[in-house]
């Protein structure tokens, strides 16, 4: 049956550092043009949709930021479901504050409900201690994904969950992760398009975060090796993708 909404991973499925994966550009228009619902998302907590879309547009991808849903964004539908209109410390970026302040919360170190731990550009020891005391006394550690460590084009660089794991010894206390794997960021990407995951297929290049995701909410899923997973690796893992591709340039829309 073909399948008329697709959730795309960005990081290894549609862009490699700051390049175009090749055939990237040509499937987004074969999106379009086909009138698929679709939608661009990923963990990276650090930047807003429009910053997003600009970023992929300058390397011929045209992705309207109402088609990208970000980890940040992903947190605050959670926050604003557990705690609406609440108060937080903020470790982050322009991606998570802007996400924040948009369901309502105040952006503070008096007594938030929550530490919001993302990344960011310069991590400031003065940042983390705060949060550390935070956490201690009572704030609820919340964390945007579980990813170690992002790449540039100089090389690896820590991320998220590196830092979480910092403030987890210090404080005692574990982070809720918002983003993949945990299936609850699909469900929010599902709500944010008003579609169902039975007519769904999530397209990723990772089968410890991208594939299981996907599989845990119900849908179809696409293994590209055109990032991180290879098809070696397949058979180190319980589960399966549905489909397994070079890239998206080989997705066949209407199969």
């Amino acid at each position: 049956m073909e399948k008329r909404n697709y959730l795309l991973d960005m990081d290894g499925v549609l862009v490699r550092g700051s390049e175009p994966i090749p055939g990237a550009n040509k499937f987004i228009a074969t999106l379009t043009e086909g009138k698929f619902n679709y939608l661009v998302f990923t963990n990276n907590p650090l930047y807003t949709p429009k910053e997003l879309a600009q970023r992929l547009q300058n390397i011929g991808i045209n992705v309207p930021a109402e088609r990208i849903f970000t980890s940040s964004m992903a947190t605050a539908c959670f926050l604003q479901s557990q705690h609406p209109n609440g108060k937080a410390f903020v470790v982050g970026e322009s991606g998570l504050t802007q996400a924040l302040y948009e369901i309502g919360y105040i952006i503070t170190d008096t007594d938030p409900d929550y530490v919001v731990l993302g990344e960011t550009f310069a991590y400031s020891i003065d940042q983390l201690t705060k949060a550390i005391r935070l956490i201690s006394k009572g704030a609820l550690f919340v964390a945007t994904n579980p990813d170690n460590v992002g790449m540039e084009n100089e090389g690896l660089v820590p991320a998220c969950g590196a830092l979480a794991a910092l403030l987890e010894r210090a404080t005692g206390c574990s982070p809720f992760y918002v983003g993949k794997p945990n299936p609850l960021m699909m469900r929010f990407a599902l709500n944010y398009l008003g579609i169902h995951s039975a007519n769904t297929v999530m397209v990723g290049d990772r089968l410890d975060t991208d594939v299981i995701a996907g599989m845990m909410s119900g849908m179809d899923t696409i293994l590209v090796l055109s990032g991180v997973s290879k098809r070696e690796d397949i058979k180190k893992y319980p589960y399966r993708p549905t489909y397994v591709v070079n890239s998206v340039a080989d997705i066949d829309l209407t199969a």
